[in-house]
């Protein structure tokens, strides 16, 4: 219900095995370090073994983002030769009803349990990615609960208004911040070999309350184009995969891909954004030089707009100070 490319049958134009070996190629020459292999669901491609082989004959990293549902011995088995350095299976619910209304399948939940203990059977590096919104954002203790000592990685991350989401499901700012808490709880219960527990890139941004929730422990702004780029199955380029449709920049069939990254005109979103880009809360914060107004993705479909980032920390805690400051009964 939260898939952001509203996937379904097989994209008409999606690329050939050839065309994606020498994707592999052209991004080596890049000098890219990691590749991630998403959907949809990855694993349905009958050549994602032949891929992922050729990224890692490329010399860079590779890691699967799957469901789970396809996952059997075979799969598996390829997931240890091809050498993935991650393979991440979603769970967005701590109960079975709710996993499997969220994802659309009945018996969903119990097979990327079963999945995720194969994977660490296997001792593949095992991770778990969890998306957030107000149909699920009471069951992150469960879900804890389900996952511990069963993988190296919990990614939580909301959901926003794209492809398939309703945005009436969009979590409040107060829900938002409630899942900022639970995060910022958990790194601090468990140790990172316990379980390590990060928010994504929409989670995190300069609380001054808070220790750091996110991957990096230094928010240096949105990094679609800057060092993150996003294909899509039929070669159309963003500089996250998470972007509305508007923001495609080419397609690899047309152009080779460094003459797309290279191009100063593109990416101007995060690649040339000023003070005097940030719309909203965001204009005259203290941050708004380095933190660029946000997650994108988040501003874009939220608020229609880049540099306007409403779920932030900072922002949040000084709207949360100025009302009660505002609702103290004065004294005299």
């Amino acid at each position: 219900m939260h898939c952001g490319s509203s996937a379904g049958d097989t994209r008409v134009h999606e690329l050939t095995t050839n065309e994606a070996f020498d994707l592999c190629s052209q991004l080596s020459d890049l000098r890219a370090k990691y590749i991630n292999l998403t959907g949809g669901e990855a694993l349905l491609r009958k050549d994602w073994y032949l891929i992922g082989k050729e990224i890692k004959d490329c010399g860079m990293e590779v890691s699967v983002l799957s469901n789970g549902l396809v996952l059997n011995e075979k799969i598996i088995s390829e997931l240890r030769a091809v050498g993935v350095y991650a393979i991440a299976l979603s769970l967005d619910g701590g109960k079975p009803k709710t996993h499997d209304c969220i994802r659309g399948v009945p018996g969903s939940f119990e097979k990327c349990l079963k999945g995720l203990e194969a994977l660490r059977k296997e001792n593949l590096p095992a991770t778990v990615i969890t998306t957030v919104h107000k149909g699920n954002i009471q069951e992150l203790p469960l879900i804890r609960d389900h996952i511990l000592g069963k993988t190296k990685a919990w990614q939580i991350q909301i959901a926003v208004p794209i492809g398939r989401f309703p945005r009436e499901l969009t979590l409040s700012k107060e829900e938002f911040y409630a899942v900022a808490l639970f995060i910022a709880s958990m790194r601090k219960r468990y140790s990172v070999k316990e379980l390590a527990v990060m928010g994504a890139h929409s989670i995190g941004y300069h609380s001054q309350v808070l220790r750091n929730t996110m991957v990096s422990p230094v928010w240096k702004g949105c990094q679609a184009g800057v060092s993150v780029l996003g294909i899509q199955s039929d070669g159309g380029i963003k500089g996250c995969l998470s972007l509305p449709e508007s923001f495609v920049e080419g397609n690899i069939r047309n152009r080779p891909l460094v003459d797309i990254w290279e191009d100063p005109s593109l990416f101007s979103y995060t690649r040339h954004c000023s003070t005097s880009d940030l719309k909203g809360e965001c204009i005259g914060c203290r941050f708004g030089r380095s933190c660029k107004g946000g997650c994108t993705t988040v501003s874009a479909s939220v608020t229609g707009t880049a540099h306007n980032d409403p779920y932030c920390l900072f922002l949040l805690e000084k709207q949360m100070l100025t009302d009660r400051n505002l609702s103290r009964e004065s004294p005299f």
